[in-house]
């Protein structure tokens, strides 16, 4: 369902890239051109000089306001059922304690702090219903050790200075490590796993990996414990579902996905070149989390926060703006099923979502006229004389009023609701349908 997801690292230092980039890749394209048709070379000459390498950024990396208290209360006062941290970008800077497989990391670099291990213990204590997951980035843009296994925007090796061509830049923390898949990046994902206790292993980049070694501890772990996991299909191999970046899917899909934006029309990581009226707002939240629950998919929300740890401002205030809606409209968004024939409608101004015992109606446009018409395009609509349909709105449940309803003989339902109560909502407007005889008669008896 709803979900928050954190890019944060030393990318979050710099915090910039031009229109339509991703902020977290700022080290890539330092490099790539190291010339002035790059957009982010320039902003760096032109900002911190040719004398600063992006792992001077690490002391810079502060996290002086981190209260991983505030973060989880924000993420569940914006009606967020499980979050996913990166643990490791593509820059190699690990939030964890990344042992003997190298010391870049937040461990044993500025600021000398395990965030993942702070974060996860926090949920547990204060919010052991909150899911808890970690994204991995399979490969590094430039880990030496990497080189062998390069491929595409990940060609490992160190990387030559972006504004001195004979001199190669640091990367700080590696240790001497004989293989990067068995002594690196599989002992991490184990170490995620098994000390950390990650629900949902949310690989990146691809590429190679042991990924079915891993799987089989995984599991294993979470079942002789008695919890459940789940992995990416970005993991490599056995995947539960697929995770599409920055879009959603046009029909319904019966496979299992996860679409993952950030709340930046064009960025995971703090981009400060973003105006804070181009972040997602509530209405976009709202209708996209709908829009994508009703096709059998969840919805990964991505935030910034700056390197103080910060979560700024028109991020956190749309996320509460959405968590008020999910916080009176949440049931018909939690724990609901798509409905088979969702697909007749997949671009129209209403979605369907079910429980065994409710079928809910759910509105991108707001009704007026005293009433709502719903037209699912010759589809006769699971209700029945004696149901009974509310909005679901602010109000307390004994306070909402059972709406009169009419279905033609056509299958055009109209539902009438006065204007009063229609105002009182914002964003999306969720009609509920209860059914009279849902103990008697499951839903399956009305398809």
């Amino acid at each position: 369902m709803g979900s928050c997801n954190i890019h944060w690292g030393i990318y979050s230092v710099p915090a910039w890239a031009p229109p339509g980039s991703y902020a977290e890749w700022y080290n890539w394209r330092l490099h790539n051109p190291p010339n002035a048709s790059s957009p982010t070379w320039v902003h760096h000459l032109d900002t911190y000089g040719k004398d600063v390498v992006y792992d001077d950024f690490i002391a810079n990396f502060t996290a002086s306001t981190w209260d991983p208290k505030a973060w989880l209360d924000l993420f569940t006062d914006a009606g967020a059922k499980y979050f996913v941290i990166v643990t490791k970008h593509h820059d190699g800077y690990g939030l964890f304690d990344t042992k003997n497989t190298t010391h870049r990391s937040s461990v044993y670099l500025n600021p000398y702090r395990d965030f993942v291990k702070e974060l996860m213990e926090t949920a547990k204590a204060d919010y052991p219903d909150l899911h808890r997951g970690t994204y991995y980035s399979l490969a590094e843009w430039f880990n030496p050790y990497f080189l062998k296994y390069g491929f595409d925007s990940f060609p490992g090796g160190l990387t030559r200075n972006a504004f001195n061509a004979s001199g190669l830049e640091p990367y700080t923390g590696m240790l001497n490590i004989s293989d990067y898949i068995e002594d690196l990046q599989y002992p991490q994902m184990l170490s995620l796993a098994l000390d950390y206790g990650t629900e949902i292993m949310w690989c990146d980049t691809g590429g190679p990996n042991k990924t079915l070694e891993f799987a089989a501890q995984f599991y294993n772990t979470a079942m002789q414990n008695g919890y459940q996991v789940t992995m990416n299909n970005r993991c490599g191999a056995v995947p539960d579902f697929d995770t599409p970046e920055y879009t959603t899917s046009g029909s319904l899909s019966t496979r299992r996905w996860e679409t993952n934006e950030g709340m930046d029309p064009f960025s995971y990581g703090l981009n400060t070149a973003t105006n804070a009226s181009e972040y997602k707002n509530g209405t976009t939240i709202i209708q996209t989390l709908v829009d994508v629950v009703s096709k059998n998919g969840n919805y990964l929300l991505d935030i910034g926060p700056t390197a103080e740890a910060d979560i700024i401002g028109p991020m956190a205030d749309n996320l509460l703006d959405a968590g008020k809606w999910l916080n009176y409209a949440g049931g018909c968004v939690y724990a609901t099923d798509y409905w088979y024939q969702a697909s007749q409608d997949p671009t129209g101004s209403f979605r369907f979502l079910t429980t065994p015992k409710t079928f809910c109606i759910i509105a991108f446009n707001k009704p007026s006229g005293g009433q709502v018409t719903v037209d699912a395009g010759g589809v006769v609509l699971p209700i029945q004389k004696g149901d009974r349909v509310i909005l679901l709105g602010p109000s307390s449940e004994n306070e909402q009023q059972s709406l009169e309803w009419d279905m033609d003989g056509s299958g055009v339902l109209t539902i009438m609701v006065s204007q009063d109560e229609v105002d009182r909502v914002d964003y999306a407007w969720a009609l509920q349908v209860t059914y009279s005889d849902a103990e008697e008669n499951p839903i399956s008896d009305r398809l």
